[in-house]
């Protein structure tokens, strides 16, 4: 029996041996065993692919010139409606009954169902989208208006198996009507085929095992052989120094070397007898001065926490206080207005206070975001935005500047009043912040497509360097400028929460941004 003299010299060459047998054996066996199975199933997977993609193309180009023969006969004798019925009929009449996945589909251009025979027909899936991101239909038709029509992979609902499985469908369109004709065959058939060659390489697994069963019995023999020679010395050699560090936890004693046999735990014993003295020291060092920061950290704490309700008790009373006196100016400035008329003293005291009450309805938004509940109504966008655009007149005038609108005439949209106004308002103050003396602002708001309402503010400007960084707190891109940097953070919270698309565009002549607007309650709410 072999003396081990040093546990590194028996862990290498038991890892050698180890490694090397059951590396060559097991990969040599497994690897090629595997490829060949791998290469079986691919060839399966692609050949009842290509099968079931003739089998629907030839079916859908039967049905076509069915469809269009039956058309060119009758369509001097009966009416388009009737033709149409008939077909849908013959074409159901055609349909294996037995086979529920067997079935030809019909869509209008528009992407409404004309024959489903497993579903409801009637329903406009135009926008449908399966679990991968296929909006199926939609593809459908746009295949099927091809020449040759085209396939579509997507998921679809399988009945008999009561969940979506994979599937392809060919499409060709009769454009006379405007249908979208399609057959599709389901793929998850092929993992039956999969599942038979399967066995095939478990049984060869199996065969490879029992070969690799003989070089198992040799490695367990040589185990036992590593297991007395060794296993039981590092376990003493584990135990004693195991012991050890419980003993230290109560006393300062360091282990005795000449207990242990081989030299890489005597290394091991030295270093845990130094490690453990300093740990010790530093033990007690931490926990003085631990004790000292946790009071510490205590009283600062309370101070910050102090001083930010203080803060925000501030900001409160500050907002409520601002709201009185504000009102009484702008009172009295209509009343000055009155008996003085075009007096640009009037004119400045009147952008100032417009300005003030501004700053109000910020600060207050920021106040309540948190706290209140912002529900949405259907708003006449249109007026709001004029009335917006007269409250800021004399704010632009006192700047030298003018508006330039084109506002389209009662477009509405479901939103909440008050977001709405803080979107427009700070578009409209940093327009007349930045804008060049005597130039116009022009505001535009205007139907996209059927669905969108765009927003849409552009000024003679400087440039903006940092697009990315323009809508984060208390950034300004020039500091000249009056302002505290929150006005375009509360536009960009507002936008993400009620899906409003941002797009910003400068350069050296202009900078315009737009705001995209979804009209369909689903996705604003």
């Amino acid at each position: 029996m072999i003396k081990a003299k040093s546990l590194y010299q028996l862990i290498v060459y038991s890892i050698l041996f180890i490694l090397v047998l059951i590396s060559f054996f097991t990969l040599i066996i497994i690897d090629n065993t595997f490829e060949e199975f791998q290469e079986k199933i691919n060839i399966i997977k692609n050949n009842y692919t290509n099968k079931q993609r003739d089998i629907i193309k030839q079916d859908i180009e039967n049905t076509l010139k069915f469809i269009k023969f039956y058309h060119d006969k009758y369509k001097d004798i009966k009416d388009e409606k009737i033709i149409q019925q008939e077909i849908l009929e013959a074409i159901h009449k055609m349909k294996n009954q037995k086979d529920l996945d067997d079935y030809t589909f019909i869509y209008k251009f528009d992407g409404t169902s004309l024959y489903y025979p497993v579903g409801k027909a009637g329903r406009n899936l135009y926008q449908y989208t399966d679990n991968n991101g296929v909006e199926v239909i939609k593809d459908l038709i746009k295949v099927s208006l091809k020449n040759e029509g085209g396939y579509v992979e997507y998921l679809w609902y399988k009945p008999n198996i009561k969940r979506e499985a994979k599937k392809i469908s060919y499409a060709m369109s009769y454009k006379p009507w405007n249908w979208t004709i399609g057959k599709g065959v389901y793929l998850d058939k092929i993992n039956k085929l999969v599942r038979e060659k399967e066995k095939e390489y478990d049984e060869k697994i199996s065969n490879s095992t029992l070969q690799v069963t003989s070089l198992t019995i040799m490695l367990v023999l040589y185990s036992i052989f590593i297991y007395k020679n060794a296993t039981i010395l590092i376990a003493n050699e584990v135990r004693e120094i195991g012991n050890y560090f419980k003993k230290s936890q109560n006393d300062d004693n360091p282990i005795n070397q000449d207990k242990i046999l081989f030299s890489e735990f005597r290394t091991i014993v030295n270093y845990a007898n130094e490690a453990l003295t300093n740990i010790k020291y530093k033990k007690h060092l931490l926990e003085d001065i631990n004790k000292n920061l946790e009071s510490k950290v205590q009283e600062k704490t309370k101070e910050l926490t102090n001083l930010v309700e203080s803060q925000k008790q501030f900001l409160k009373n500050s907002v409520h206080e601002i709201n009185t006196p504000l009102a009484i100016i702008q009172t009295n400035i209509d009343l000055l207005k009155r008996s003085v008329n075009d007096n640009k003293y009037v004119t400045n005291i009147e952008s100032g206070a417009k300005i003030i009450q501004y700053i109000y309805d910020d600060l207050s938004y920021m106040i309540k975001k948190d706290r209140v509940e912002y529900k949405k109504e259907y708003l006449n966008f249109s007026n709001i935005l004029r009335l917006r655009i007269e409250f800021f007149e004399e704010i632009a005038k006192s700047n030298s500047l003018f508006f330039v609108s084109n506002i389209n005439e009662d477009i509405y949209i479901k939103f909440n009043k008050t977001e709405l106004q803080r979107i427009i308002d700070n578009n409209i103050s940093n327009a007349i912040k930045y804008s060049y003396a005597k130039s116009p602002i022009y505001i535009k708001l205007d139907y996209i497509d059927d669905d969108f309402v765009e927003f849409q503010i552009k000024t003679a400007s400087e440039q903006i360097d940092k697009k990315n960084k323009i809508f984060d707190d208390f950034y300004r891109e020039n500091n000249a400028r009056g302002g505290f940097g929150l006005g375009l953070k509360i536009v960009k919270e507002i936008c993400d929460k009620n899906f409003v698309i941002i797009k910003l565009d400068s350069n050296e002549q202009e900078t315009k941004f737009t705001y995209r607007f979804n009209i369909n309650e689903n996705t604003t709410s």
